[in-house]
């Protein structure tokens, strides 16, 4: 099958927590045989502030985790057209210009045969109703939502609905093969737009300090303020991290934390960052602040820990921090959860079943 997935960057993941998944789906599926071609605008928001912040350079951690990967870019509709010739499906993700979402649903209406589902990894749905609204996806075979919760936003708007988790790319995120020292905590995440800037004062930066614990933080969009808040708590800084690097960082400390942004938590319950698959499919304990796992992804209490609030986030930490045994069982039990029902290879299937149902004669939307 000749698989077209138009993204907004599979090179960067800078701020682009959807090239994780993608970089893992498309791998799967071209290990499965399927020709996988991938399509990113020339200048993308991500890539462009990845190439403003670290140079070429930036890019090498991807080019050499993920070799059998490329993408091409395009600038107009001719160059579109020549992307989806004698596609079989065509995926375009959400963080993508209207006018391209409109050109491949007006193919679909003028007769190309292609399946063409939309793929929606982001709270926009419920933060900026009027953005998702903005999408023509008359002529789409359905969404590709990556929770229940969300889906069913989009089942209020009368779009047909897949649910499609993301997952952990477990060829690159895996616990590591000589097990050296650690020691710390470590939380890789973006700052960005203050959607969680009160929850990581709560359930990360006050609780490792009075967990005496060490704490490294990765990720970018820290403005001045933010900076200085971590040093203020003791914490350091370490600036963007090369996702393909995650999993050297996970491997030298002792636990992370998951704190998820306020959207995910209100609006759309039961659906985790891809921070937390790829935690745990690295072997490296996990304590989550509130969030409501109402699909039953993992198990909580022997997955992760949960901390309803600041003390016992504190608690956990120190526990952790003080107990081998326990850092041991949550990380088996965890990476056991992904291993059995979280990769991307699970993934990958799940999408060709999606895609056998479309083709049948009666669909049903998950």
């Amino acid at each position: 099958m000749k698989i077209v997935y138009f993204t907004h960057s599979l090179r960067s993941c800078w701020n682009h927590g959807n090239a994780h998944f993608l970089r893992g789906i498309l791998r799967e599926l071209i290990a499965l045989g399927h020709d996988v071609r991938a399509f990113e605008p020339k200048e993308s928001w991500s890539l462009r502030n990845l190439l403003e912040d670290h140079g070429p350079k930036g890019l090498e951690p991807f080019r050499q985790a993920y070799p059998e990967l490329s993408s091409e870019s395009f600038t107009n509709e001719e160059e579109i057209e020549a992307a989806i010739d004698g596609a079989d499906l065509v995926i375009v993700h959400e963080w993508n210009e209207p006018w391209l979402v409109a050109n491949l649903g007006a193919q679909r209406k003028r007769g190309a045969r292609f399946l063409l589902l939309f793929h929606d990894t982001h709270h926009r749905a419920v933060s900026e109703p009027e953005t998702i609204h903005g999408f023509d996806l008359t002529a789409y075979d359905g969404v590709l939502a990556f929770g229940a919760a969300l889906a069913e936003v989009y089942r209020r708007f009368g779009h047909r609905v897949f649910v499609w988790h993301e997952a952990a790319d477990a060829r690159l995120f895996r616990p590591p093969s000589d097990e050296g020292p650690r020691s710390g905590l470590v939380w890789i995440g973006n700052w960005g737009d203050d959607e969680r800037s009160a929850e990581l004062e709560e359930f990360l930066l006050r609780p490792a300090a009075r967990a005496n614990l060490p704490l490294d933080v990765h990720g970018v969009r820290y403005p001045e303020a933010a900076r200085r808040a971590l040093e203020a708590h003791g914490a350091i800084y370490r600036g963007w991290l090369a996702n393909p690097q995650a999993p050297l960082v996970y491997a030298r400390h002792l636990a992370t934390v998951h704190v998820p942004r306020r959207y995910y938590a209100a609006l759309l319950p039961g659906i985790p960052t891809i921070r937390v698959f790829e935690a745990l499919a690295c072997g490296i304990p996990l304590v989550c602040a509130p969030w409501d796992d109402s699909e039953r992804l993992f198990t909580s209490g022997r997955d992760y820990l949960v901390a309803r609030n600041e003390a016992e986030m504190t608690r956990h930490l120190r526990a952790l921090k003080e107990d081998k045994g326990l850092r041991a069982v949550l990380a088996e039990a965890g990476l056991a959860t992904i291993r059995a029902r979280h990769t991307c290879a699970h993934r990958a299937a799940e999408l060709l079943a999606i895609v056998a149902k479309l083709k049948a004669p009666e669909v049903e939307a998950a």
